[in-house]
């Protein structure tokens, strides 16, 4: 088997945190030829030193300016910084895979250079796609360029998925683990607090998507991206609460058939496979023991609890710049949550102003869609100033 030459950009984060203990799992067939991190460069030299990379890159411009005079990083280290920074490593001539885990939607033009660079793309970031799925998949159909989902439960729906033809695929199934609060009541979720909303019973992620399970605008934007990576409309693509996150999702087939794909909630078994397909190779962590006792709960989701859902699948079904609409919205709501500036429950209603104070409309060009993007956080911050004021 061939070597895979990896950038990863998001080294620092959860995702980054998995795909390393792969790396370290098989020294003699994953090499690391760049690394990318928003602003924490000790993190990030640490993981140069340990893998020999030479080519790093930080978001953050005034940490790239530290990092270039700390002296933690090996000699000959080239540090690069910013967006160009990003772009750059995502097209390095030695890397033949970019690990985009990339938060929110910075990594839009490195996915892009990427694929036009016809790099393999193993996506993490389903912003990426929600923002401009419709770009980013006719640019990887142009240039015949694998885009390989990182994401469980896509990457479970793309395992079941397997040289099956798409006209045998009846619906996708994603499972939801249903977050913190999915047995809460309405009056208890009302008082949640960040230190509450950042605690998932299953997953070890980074804030935003930690709130974002909890409020289940994580599996709306997962749906949004299944509907560009298996070009399926949302009214097939169904929601179920799995609360064991063992089963990551699933496929039914015309004939009934229904196929899962099942692992330990780790992150390691999508990273894996991602970074190996069309190849598998052992394991790096255990994996599930029939020879115990277990539980496979499934229930549907509670779209009244968690209207972020709805939301998402109106945006969905709306197309055109909705779906960007609702993620720049999501992101600013977040934010301000987490700063206390708005109720956990005021995530929804941001997001629900924001998506009615801008006409639908479909975009003629990434540009438009940026547009849409940046008018979405400039609507989501005044709806957050007004909620603050009447609070």
């Amino acid at each position: 088997m061939a070597e895979k030459n990896i950038v990863l950009l998001g080294a620092t984060g959860s995702i980054g945190e998995s795909t390393l203990k792969v790396a370290r799992g098989h020294p003699e067939r994953v090499k690391l030829v760049g690394i990318a991190a928003n602003s924490r460069y000790e993190e990030l030299a640490s993981i140069a030193r340990e893998f020999g990379v030479k080519e790093v890159a930080l978001f953050d411009r005034k940490a790239a300016a530290a990092a270039r005079t700390s002296g933690l990083f090996p000699e000959g280290t080239r540090i690069h910084e910013g967006p160009e920074g990003l772009v750059h490593l995502a097209t390095l001539d030695s890397a033949n895979l970019v690990v985009m885990a990339v938060v929110g939607t910075l990594g839009l033009h490195p996915a892009l250079a990427a694929i036009r660079a016809k790099k393999t793309l193993a996506l993490a970031s389903k912003e990426i796609l929600v923002l401009a799925g419709k770009f980013v998949m006719a640019e990887a159909v142009r240039l015949q360029v694998p885009i390989v989902p990182l994401d469980s439960e896509h990457n479970a729906i793309f395992q079941c998925l397997h040289a099956e033809p798409h006209r045998h695929v009846d619906r996708l199934i994603l499972t939801a683990s249903g977050g913190q609060f999915r047995d809460a009541t309405l009056e208890q979720m009302r008082l949640v607090t960040p230190a509450q909303a950042l605690k998932h019973p299953n997953w070890n992620m980074g804030p935003k998507i930690t709130v974002d399970s909890s409020t289940m605008a994580n599996k709306g934007l997962e749906l949004i991206e299944a509907r560009w990576l298996f070009d399926l409309p949302q009214e097939r693509i169904d929601i179920v609460v799995h609360p064991q996150s063992i089963i990551h999702s699933m496929v039914q087939f015309i004939d009934g058939s229904i196929l899962a794909q099942l692992s330990p909630p780790s992150m390691t078994f999508a990273i894996q496979h991602c970074i190996f397909y069309p190849d598998r190779a052992v394991g790096v962590v255990p994996t599930l023991d029939f020879s115990q006792v277990m539980r496979l709960d499934i229930r549907p989701p509670n779209y009244e609890k968690f209207p972020c859902l709805q939301l998402a699948r109106n945006a969905s079904s709306t197309a055109g710049i909705a779906p960007a609409i609702f993620n720049a919205a999501n992101e600013i709501a977040v934010a301000a949550f987490l700063k206390d500036k708005i109720p956990f429950l005021g995530i929804p209603s941001i997001i629900e102003q924001t998506l009615e104070s801008i006409p639908a409309r479909e975009p003629t060009d990434l540009d438009d869609v940026l547009a849409a993007d940046a008018e979405a956080r400039i609507k989501a911050t005044e709806s957050i100033g007004a909620l603050a004021l009447t609070a």
